[in-house]
This record gives C-alpha cells, structure tokens and sequence, in this order.
C-alpha cells in the first residue's frame, strides 16, 4: 500500500514536466519550421525580383539593340552576303569545271554508291577475320580509300569499253561518255589517275598485298570486256570485286590462309547472283545488242539459278564461320542474309525491270548483315 502511494505521488510530479517540456519543444520546433518557411518565402520574392529586374534590362537592351542603326548595318551586310553566295553558286554552277566534277562524279557513279557498298563489305569482312577484331588502321583506311578508288575506276574503264553499246540501252543512254559529254581520253585518263592513286595507297602494304594488286588492276581492266566474248561476265565481275578480300587478309595478316579463299569464292558467288539480277534488267536491250550475260545464258532457269547460287552462297558463309571459329552474332548474320535473299527471290518471281533492280539493290542490307554479324563477333563472344 505505501509503495502504491509512492508511484502515485512520483507520477504526479513527472507528469507536469514531461507535459511542459513536450509542449515547450512542439512549439520550439513550430517556430523553427515557420522561421525557415519564412525565409525560403523570402528568397523565393527575391529571386522573382531579381529575374524581372534581368527581364526589364534584357527587354531595354534587346529594344536598344533593335532600334541601334549599327544592327541595321549588320542585316543589310548579312543581306549581301547571301546575295554574292548566290551568284558565287551560281556562276560556279554554270562554270565549266563543275559541269566537267558532275561529270566526271557520273562517269565514276559517286552519285551511285551501290556499288562501293557491295564491294566494301566482303572487304571489310576479311579485314575483320584477318585481324580477329578491329584492324590495323591504316590498313583499313588503305582499303576503304581503295575501295572507293577502284569501284570508280572500274566504272570508267566500263564506260569505255560499253561506249558503243550504252547508247543503245535505256538505262544507259544518257551516260557522259556514251552521250558525248566527255571524250574517250577523259575517260581513260580518269581511270588511270584512280588506278594509279590506288596503287600508291597499296604501297603502303607489305610485299604479298602489293604483288596481288597486280591482279586486282588486270581483273578490274579486263572485267568490262568480257560480255563480248562470254556469257559469264558476272562471274569475272565477281573475282574482281572478290579479289580486295584476299588482298585485304593478306594486308592485315601478311598471309593467305583457306579461310582467304572461301571468303573470295562467297563473293564471286555473291557477285554473280546479285549481278544476273542486274542484267536482268536489261535482258531485251542486251538481246538486241547481242552482248552476252549470265541472265541471258540461264534464260527461263534464271531465278532457280539464282536461288542455287545463293544457297551455295549460303553453305559457303557456314564454312567460313566453322573454320575462322565464329559463334553466334555471326551465324545470327548468316539467318538475316538468308532472309534478305528469299525477299529477292520474291522481287524477280515476275522479272519486272523495277523489281529486278530493287532485288539488285537490296543485296546492299545483305553484306551489311553478314559484315555486322562478324563485327559483333568479335566485340562480344569473349563477354558472352
């Protein structure tokens, strides 16, 4: 009992303390939260009084500025300017030199960089095979100058050698050499410049790729010729634009290996497929004529032709991934080729000229996968 009334008095004197001292610091605490919501207020008023303080003088200073005679000044300068821009433009573009660079940017096809992409992508893939990775740079950037060089050249030495003939084929009539826009020694003299240029970019390599250009200049040169003397200029086209991948392996590894030769021989049968859809084209004309083609030759076995190639093309890829030791990124390449080829097998079901040339065309996303499909190879499978 006297314990009992110990704990009560005890209770009743703690109480009132704890009450105050709660009461003292909510009120403690409120005060701090009103103080610090009032100077944030504070601040906030001072900021907008500041930002429409710089508001005012930005306004004064951009009507000052407008209405300064010197800005007049400026614009009527920047208004003459632009005026003798476009007489200099003018005046260049009704120049002879830039008639004679469009040209010559015909004669070459720069205007037509379809061609450079199918020759760059085998490159760039034994580049990638041949180095395991990303290439020695200089390396690559001899062969993709080289590239563009050669493609170029090999348009010219075409147009000479078809001279007589483009003139009589719709799609090529207008051309500048078949038109008489430029002359046969222009023409020669372009392709020589672009062939000599190239030889001294390989110089840079080592011995094994500067004795084999010998052979990419002689397929190149020879290449255009060969419609008048048998029906498989595609196939020689093939080896020529095959020939910069072994040039290329040897570039980066200073050998040729059997891997070198299934990679030529995938664009040879590349080439050959993607090139009989370009003569399909113009199949009528080149019966007129009586220049020779590989679309000619096949007749109505055209496209199941083309469908053997491509599958042996195909089979040919595979080698090439089992014995360079390639994994999936690459083969997930392969399955996206085999895709774009049964799509042109789609567009020249009918032989439609368009559609045929679409097909042509569209082989551009076909070695961008393959290419793609080796690159990512050999950035990731040591992650995966």
């Amino acid at each position: 009992m006297a314990k009992s009334t110990i704990n009560s008095g005890l209770l009743s004197i703690l109480l009132p303390i704890i009450t105050g001292f709660w009461q003292q610091g909510s009120a403690f605490i409120k005060a701090i939260f009103n103080t610090f919501f009032n100077l944030l207020k504070i601040a906030i008023q001072s900021l907008q009084l500041i930002f429409k303080f710089i508001a005012k003088q930005a306004d004064k200073s951009i009507d000052y500025l407008a209405k300064h005679p010197l800005l007049d000044k400026l614009d009527a300068s920047f208004a003459k300017l632009k005026i003798r821009l476009r007489q200099q433009q003018s005046t260049l573009q009704h120049s002879n030199f830039y008639k004679k660079a469009c040209l010559y940017a015909q004669l070459t096809r720069l205007d037509k960089p379809i061609g450079i992409f199918l020759l760059l992508w085998p490159t760039l893939i034994a580049l990638w095979i041949a180095a395991e990775g990303w290439p020695d740079p200089l390396v690559l950037f001899v062969f993709v100058t080289g590239v563009i060089l050669m493609r170029s050249a090999g348009c010219a030495i075409n147009d000479y050698a078809d001279r007589e003939i483009d003139g009589k084929v719709r799609r090529t009539k207008q051309r500048p050499l078949a038109s008489g826009k430029i002359t046969k020694s222009e023409t020669l003299l372009i392709f020589s410049s672009l062939s000599l240029t190239a030889f001294i970019l390989v110089l840079f390599m080592n011995e094994l790729t500067i004795w084999m250009s010998l052979g990419g200049i002689l397929l190149a040169a020879s290449y255009p010729f060969m419609k008048r003397y048998h029906y498989l200029p595609q196939v020689h086209l093939g080896a020529a634009f095959g020939w910069s991948a072994p040039m290329a392996y040897a570039a980066q590894a200073n050998e040729v290996t059997a891997v070198t030769w299934l990679i030529f021989l995938a664009t040879i049968l590349w080439a050959t497929a993607y090139d009989t859809m370009y003569a399909m084209v113009d199949y009528d004309d080149d019966i007129k004529i009586g220049v020779k083609s590989t679309a000619i030759l096949f007749g109505n076995q055209d496209k199941l032709i083309i469908g053997l190639i491509q599958i042996l093309l195909i089979l040919n890829l595979i080698l090439i991934g089992h014995r360079a030791e390639l994994s999936g990124f690459y083969y997930l390449g392969v399955s996206a080729a085999c895709l774009f080829a049964a799509y042109q097998q789609y567009l020249i079901k009918d032989r439609i000229r368009e559609h045929c040339f679409q097909a042509f065309l569209n082989n551009n996303w076909f070695g961008l996968v393959l290419f793609t499909g080796v690159f990512l190879d050999y950035q990731f499978s040591a992650i995966i």
